[in-house]
Formats: C-alpha cells, sequence, structure tokens
C-alpha cells in the first residue's frame, strides 16, 4: 500500500496485523489403520515417502515400511502388554530429538493416533518444545477390526450408537475412570479396546450391574490380517470360550446386539486364500503386483526375492546387437525384464522403437506384451506358452529357414527355445541384457518361508536360486519339504530337478492364472 493511500485511510497502527506463514511440520503422527496396508490413507503413504526417520508400532506391517525412501531411518519402538521396547516418555523425547536435528519425522501408529493410541500425549510433547507437527488419522481398530469379522458397530433396528472404552487403564491412575453403571445400563455396541486380559473383570462388572448374560459378545484377535481370529459368545459363556481357544491379546471385544449379525456378513474369514501363508520369490522390483492379489485373496503374502535384476549395460554383443538390429527378421522377448533392458541399450546409442522396423516382435506372454506397448512397440505375435513348441506352434506357417533371429535375455536361461529355431534352419543371436543374482536373507525369513503352505515360482531362474539360498543358509536339506506352486512347465521342470515338492502348476502361464491355481488348490485341500 502506498503511503498516499495509507495518509488517506487508517492510521499506521490501525493496520491489520501482516499474517505470517505458518511453520512447515516436522513431524506427521500417522495412523496407519488397523493393519491391513490396504487400509491406510493415501496422505498416510505420501507422509512415508517424504520421511527421513519412521518411528512405527508393533502392529504396522511392514509393507507400509516400504514406502519410505531407501535411506529412511526405520526405527522400532512396539509395545506389548506389559512389555514396552521404549516406555512412552521415552517415544516422545525420541520425536523430539529427531525433529530438533532437522529431519521430516513419520510417528507411525496402529489404527488412528488419537484413539486409545496416546497420540495426543506425543502432540503435546511437541508442542511444548515448540516442534510444528500435523495429525493424519487412520481407520480405527474400533470399527475396522468388527467390519472385517462381519460386524457392523452400528445398524438399523439394533443400535443407533456405540461406545469406545480401554479395558486396560494407566495403572499409576488413583481411581478407575470407567463408567460401568452407565455402560451396563446402556443397550447400544459396546468395544473394547486392550480387553483380553481383563475379559473376566469387563464381564463381571457388566452382569452384576444388570446387563444380560445372553448379550451376544466376539473378540476379534489380529484384525483385518490374514491371521485373524474371532471367537463368539455371549456373557455367561465367553470367559470359558476365549480361554479354551487359548485366545492371546492384541484382541478388540465388540459387546452388543450387533455381534449376532456376523454369521450373515462375515466375507473376510471367506476369501479363497484366507489364512494361508504364500510366498513371493520374484523380484522386489517386479513382487508389488503378486503380493497385491495375494493380499487381496486374503493370503498373508511374504515376500523372499530370490534374485536380483542387474542390467548388462555394456558388452562387446550388447554394441554388435544395436549396430545390427535392423538387420533381424524375429526379434524374440522373453520377459518384462528383457523388453526394458533391451530397450535401454537402444536408447543408449541413440536407437528406438524405428529401428525395428521390418522385423516380426514375438512377446511372450501378456506381461512382456503389455512391456512392449508401454515402449511403443505392438508385438506381432504372443504366444501364451513360454514353451519351445508354443512358440513355434504360434509362428506357424512362418519359413524360418535363414531367417536371422535376435533373443535378448538374462545372460542364465535355458538353451531349449534357440536351439528349436536353429533346428528350424534359422540363424539365432543370444544376447544378455541383464543378469539374475540371488538375494541374501536372515535366518528368521528363512525360518518363515519353510512354514510357508505355498512357495511360488515364476521362472526357472526363482527357483535355481531359491535352492542356492537355502543352500548357503545351510537349509539344504530342507528342500524336499517347500511346498512348490509354479507358473508354468518351464518352471516346473526347475522345480522337480531342484527336488522341492511340487504342488501345482498354472493352467495359464500368468501370474492371475497362478492365482487361479492356488485358490483351487487352496478350495479341495484346504487342510493342505
Amino acid at each position: 500500500m502506498s503511503d498516499e493511500r495509507l495518509s488517506e485511510g487508517s492510521a499506521p497502527d490501525e493496520r491489520p496485523e501482516a499474517r505470517v506463514a505458518p511453520a512447515r511440520p516436522r513431524v506427521f503422527l500417522v495412523g496407519a489403520g488397523p493393519g491391513d496396508p490396504g487400509l491406510a490413507t493415501v496422505r498416510a503413504v505420501r507422509c512415508l515417502e517424504r520421511a527421513d526417520v519412521v518411528l512405527y508400532d508393533r502392529l504396522v506391517d511392514p509393507a507400509l515400511l516400504e514406502h519410505a525412501p531407501p535411506g529412511a531411518e526405520l526405527v522400532y519402538v512396539g509395545k506389548r502388554s506389559a512389555e514396552h521396547t521404549v516406555p512412552q516418555p521415552g517415544i516422545n523425547e525420541l520425536i523430539v530429538e529427531y525433529a530438533q536435528r532437522g529431519l521430516l519425522v513419520v510417528r507411525l501408529k496402529g489404527g488412528d493416533p488419537f484413539v486409545f493410541g496416546r497420540g495426543g500425549e506425543e502432540a503435546l510433547a511437541l508442542r511444548e518444545a515448540g516442534i510444528p507437527f500435523e495429525v493424519v488419522p487412520g481407520v480405527s481398530s474400533g470399527y475396522g477390526v468388527p467390519a472385517y469379522a462381519g460386524i457392523p458397530v452400528t445398524h438399523r433396528g439394533l443400535t443407533s450408537h456405540v461406545t469406545f472404552v480401554t479395558g486396560h487403564e494407566d495403572p499409576d491412575k488413583q481411581a478407575a475412570e470407567i463408567d460401568w453403571d452407565r455402560l451396563a445400563s446402556d443397550v447400544g455396541t459396546l468395544v473394547v479396546f486392550m480387553g483380553v486380559k481383563n475379559l473376566p473383570t469387563v464381564v463381571e462388572e457388566l452382569k452384576k450391574r444388570g446387563r444380560s448374560g445372553d448379550t451376544p459378545i466376539a473378540l476379534i484377535r489380529y484384525g483385518t490380517m490374514p491371521a485373524q481370529r474371532t471367537v463368539v459368545g455371549v456373557l455367561d459363556d465367553i470367559v470359558e470360550k476365549v480361554a479354551a481357544a487359548k485366545l492371546r491379546p492384541p484382541a478388540i471385544t465388540v459387546i452388543g446386539d450387533v455381534v449376532s449379525l456376523r454369521e450373515q456378513l462375515t466375507w473376510y474369514e471367506h476369501r479363497p486364500l484366507f489364512g494361508k501363508r504364500v510366498v513371493v520369490t520374484r523380484p522386489r522390483s517386479q513382487a508389488g503386483a503378486q503380493l497385491q492379489a495375494l493380499r487381496d485373496l486374503g493370503a498373508h503374502a511374504i515376500a523372499f526375492p530370490t534374485i536380483r535384476i542387474e542390467p548388462i549395460e555394456a558388452s562387446p554383443e550388447i554394441d554388435a546387437m544395436v549396430a545390427a538390429v535392423h538387420t533381424y527378421d524375429l526379434i524374440v522377448l522373453t520377459s518384462v525384464n528383457g523388453v526394458h533392458c533391451f530397450f535401454d541399450r537402444l536408447q543408449d546409442k541413440g536407437r528406438d522403437a524405428r529401428s525395428l522396423h521390418g522385423a516380426t516382435i514375438v512377446a511372450i506372454g501378456p506381461k512382456t506384451a503389455a512391456a512392449c506397448r508401454a515402449r511403443s512397440v505392438r508385438p506381432d505375435v504372443v504366444p501364451t506358452d513360454f514353451v519351445a513348441e508354443g512358440v513355434l506352434e504360434a509362428l506357424a506357417g512362418r519359413d524360418l529357414a535363414g531367417a536371422r533371429i535376435l533373443i535378448p535375455r538374462a545372460r542364465e536361461a535355458r538353451e531349449v527355445l534357440p536351439e528349436a529355431f536353429v533346428g528350424a534352419g534359422a540363424t539365432v543371436d543370444v544376447v544378455p541384457v541383464y543378469d539374475t543374482l540371488p538375494e541374501d536373507h536372515s535366518p528368521e525369513e528363512i525360518v518363515r518361508v519353510l512354514d510357508a503352505d505355498y512357495v511360488t515360482f515364476t521362472s526357472g531362474s526363482t527357483v535355481t536360486n531359491f535352492v542356492e539360498v537355502m543352500r548357503r543358509s545351510g537349509h539344504g536339506d530342507a528342500l524336499p519339504k517347500v511346498k512348490a506352486a509354479s507358473i508354468g512347465p518351464v518352471t516346473s521342470a526347475a522345480v522337480r530337478e531342484a527336488g522341492l515338492h511340487f504342488v501345482l502348476e498354472a493352467e495359464e502361464s500368468t501370474v492371475d492364472g497362478l492365482m487361479e491355481a492356488l485358490c483351487a488348490h487352496a478350495l479341495y485341500f484346504p487342510g493342505s
């Protein structure tokens, strides 16, 4: 505003105070949801992607931590009943300390930070230290867990309100704050957090204040996760049922008439792979979709990459391939990795899809074909079977005698396909464009794999490297017990050759086909 305008209007001391932009938050108090990583909010994931350090709780799924940047520090501060890795005051101090060092901190808490999550205490500690923060709410266990057990916490005609209460109050309190008289007389739904240990007390307090012994009640352990387990009864018998089931924390207790709807509304525990432990051996960069598909089917998906993909960026063979790429009659791409590494090498030399003009492009399998289209190349032939006979059948009617064929692929791969082309009279150039190298794993990870219901293999190289990992770790003698699920006949041959326990093979050699085969097997052999 000019001096002239100012002189015509209000005096300087009457001007509105200048707005000061709020400080950018250094700490995000983030709700991870009740367990299923798919229930984390988009905002939660965005915060994790920016984090310098993540302090996370016991029930946070490891899949969520994968959203943090590679260099982020991950600090476990989980708690069990009567066993705290870091006491709450220590957690508060850690959050403040990391933030004061200029780091962006994500405090990742199960459920919602402000619903029995002690997020308020952490926020007050940050306010006292003058550190700006934001709260990212999460799906609360109070209604998320019952929903996964088929229990709506409110339902028209049964109840229109719900009460959340903790079953484990602060032992340092001078007196209990739970108003049992009001809770017992209320006809709404009662959801008790952390109430397994004190279940007999909860039942006793409700019954002696007039709540009917026929009131339905359910306890849900590890809700929203593949290990979810639900025990249903009434106030009169639930203590005995929970003891007989040996149900232990963590669990949510739901009390009220809505529990009676579970028999009709159960859905999560009816998923085809519910509770099954399924191992994915694909490289980390390619495992995401398969892991998510397994979780959607109710499985406990375990990432156990046996190989990592290492592109070969330069070699005399690659130089010769690029120089002569326009001379090939057929270019056969056998995998998604092969597609990306092949086109990356072309791009390194200033070439692109136009250099392939005149060649017939063969992409084996729909995923490989999709990767080609992403590189602006529409495959001419897409065999669905990755066996020599299947590829040759897809090329039926084409005279291969004298044809020049290029196969850019992994350095270590079976020779069946090139030999089939040579047998048909073609000249074949096999050019390695990437290596498949073994991954290392901790003893704990290996034990989890050996206990799994299925170990899935999507290529012969995943089998070979899986065997190598097991032998290096001293578990070679356990290989015959590994329950192998194969994506197709070539992989199945590698499974049998390695001496694994062959369980099933997908009818269609795709990840979707493998999922269908797993579901069918689990349906017909539920106890396997």
